[in-house]
């Protein structure tokens, strides 16, 4: 860099006696002090998401706790496991990968930029790294199942999938060529912190149509009509979430 580059750079001296934190407290300030809530924003992630409108979907700290609360008691990850974060933090998948990792005390690994669209880099580095958690949009599942080598994953133990409809098919590939790898379907929209509903693949699965569950913790789902009111059994309705 040339002189004038570094005039605008700020370099910190860790060898310095007393740094510029030197005075700061060693804790966090209590959040009540500073009047913040569990209903205060944890983040926002700009959608178009469910109604095809630009916006920035905004969630509650309340909202992902409780989604990543529930993961842990429904998939029970610990300090053995290796999560796979490779959803660009655009998107809120890379959420639950950065936290619900950090929660339990788990491995996180990183994969490289673009590698969410290589699916022979994502095998090989599945491999290499003894990945047991990851995500994928069920097309890229597509691609991830055609790619040689991936009956050789022997480490996953979990596959999460998300952000569309997973086909059946997909479904049966998994079962034979990763027969002990949990799969489990999600779906939720941006604007409702992540997943409120979830379905886990028996061991045995020869359906057509993959459900994508029941509610997850503290959440509720109705099928309504155009006035508002429940819809009769096998009756086709709008997906509302309470």
């Amino acid at each position: 860099l040339g002189t004038d580059a570094l005039a605008d750079v700020t370099l910190v001296d860790l060898e310095t006696a007393t740094p510029a934190w030197a005075e700061l407290p060693a804790t966090d300030p209590d959040p009540r002090a500073l009047g913040l809530t569990s209903r205060h924003l944890a983040y926002v992630i700009y959608t178009s998401g469910s109604t095809g409108t630009p916006k920035g979907a905004l969630n509650e700290h309340r909202a992902i706790i409780n989604r990543l609360i529930w993961m842990q008691g429904a998939y029970g990850l610990n300090a053995t496991d290796v999560v796979l974060q490779k959803t660009p933090f655009g998107f809120d998948v890379s959420a639950w990968e950065f936290f619900w990792t950090l929660l339990e005390g788990a491995t996180l690994v990183l994969a490289l930029p673009g590698a969410h669209k290589d699916p022979a880099a994502l095998v090989d580095l599945i491999i290499g790294e003894r990945i047991t958690t990851a995500h994928f949009v069920p097309s890229m599942l597509v691609s991830f199942m055609d790619t040689k080598g991936v009956d050789h994953c022997t480490s996953l133990r979990r596959l999460l999938c998300s952000g569309e409809a997973l086909p059946a098919a997909s479904v049966h590939k998994v079962r034979r060529l990763l027969p002990w790898t949990g799969l489990h379907n999600l779906y939720g929209p941006t604007e409702a912190a992540i997943d409120v509903t979830a379905w886990s693949c028996p061991t045995e699965f020869d359906g057509a149509v993959v459900p994508i569950g029941r509610p997850i913790a503290n959440t509720r789902v109705y099928l309504l009509d155009g006035d508002g009111g429940p819809v009769p059994f096998g009756a086709v309705g709008e997906l509302y979430i309470g």
